[in-house]
């Protein structure tokens, strides 16, 4: 049942839950402006406060118009099925899969829901719960932050960023560094590919000019170097691919060796002789490729 209620009766907890996005908020801003609110807000009335859960980019609007009151619909009494009806409605009403994922992290943690509980109540399965669980729960709370704004895009964080992490032994303090040095800046997804290719794979001195604020340059450097290999001979090619994966494994190896997980003799006593062999041959490999990149540099 919708009704007319005071803006400011509005409890706005679950604000940091939803996306903001700039552009989409102008168009409503305008379009409230010359219509009125035409869909009401939504949220639950727990314990005599009306907690908002759907609609925050309407309430923004109607502050800035000065509009005080609003159309609401209440979605019960209890916060937990509140989520939940919003979950169970999710694609009509177009939450994203970040929005998604805050919300069953609340009820996970706050309200204190299982998986399997989660999963029925919301009619899906425990692997598209847990997926999203997983989201929220790697993310440290400055990239969360940054997302949830609209300072960064999801999609990259996602489909780019991800899987460096997983594929390329990438640390999450990494990862929040590139996110922070990349907020705001309005790259496109693309851009942003380019960029974390060069990021985590390149030289010290890349990264140095992406945390500087330098990210033009960065870009423009990283646009020299053509995306197909095919200009070069087999030979060039096999050693592009070897570095490739010198540079990921040397990531992976750092990554890696100072866990604590690292406890039985069997494992130091054969890696003792692994390192000892690397390190016999490491100032000639270092010399190597310093000569190799200077080469590079001058062609």
């Amino acid at each position: 049942m919708v009704q007319e209620v005071e803006l400011e009766s509005l409890d706005l907890r679950y604000e940091s839950l939803r996306m903001r996005n700039r552009a989409q908020e102008g168009h409503l801003l305008s379009s409230i402006a010359e219509r009125g609110i035409a869909e009401a807000l939504e949220g639950v009335d727990s314990g005599g406060v009306r907690v908002l859960l759907n609609g925050f980019k309407r309430y923004r609007c109607a502050r800035k118009l000065g509009i005080g009151t609003v159309p609401y619909s209440s979605l019960g009494q209890d916060e937990a099925a509140g989520i939940v009806a919003l979950l169970r409605i999710s694609n009509t009403k177009s939450l994203s899969i970040l929005e998604q994922a805050g919300f069953i992290d609340e009820l996970r943690n706050v309200q204190k829901l299982s998986v399997a509980e989660i999963a029925e109540l919301v009619s899906r399965s425990k692997g598209w719960v847990s997926m999203r669980a997983g989201l929220i729960a790697e993310m440290s709370e400055t990239i969360r932050g940054k997302l949830f704004a609209g300072a960064f895009p999801v999609y990259a964080y996602m489909y780019t960023l991800r899987r460096f992490m997983r594929m390329n032994g990438v640390a999450k303090a990494e990862v929040e560094r590139f996110v922070v040095a990349l907020s705001g800046k309005r790259l496109s997804v693309r851009d942003i590919e380019q960029l974390a290719h060069g990021y985590f794979r390149g030289p010290e001195s890349f990264r140095e000019q992406i945390e500087g604020g330098h990210v033009v340059a960065a870009l423009e450097r990283v646009r020299q170097v053509p995306e197909d290999p095919q200009g070069c001979n087999a030979f060039e090619r096999g050693l592009l691919r070897d570095l490739e994966i010198a540079g990921k494994y040397m990531q992976r190896v750092m990554g890696k060796s100072e866990d604590r997980r690292l406890l039985t003799r069997v494992f130091h006593a054969q890696a003792n002789l692994l390192t000892g062999g690397i390190l016999s041959r490491a100032r000639a490999f270092l010399q190597s490729v310093r000569q190799l990149h200077d080469r590079s540099g001058q062609a």
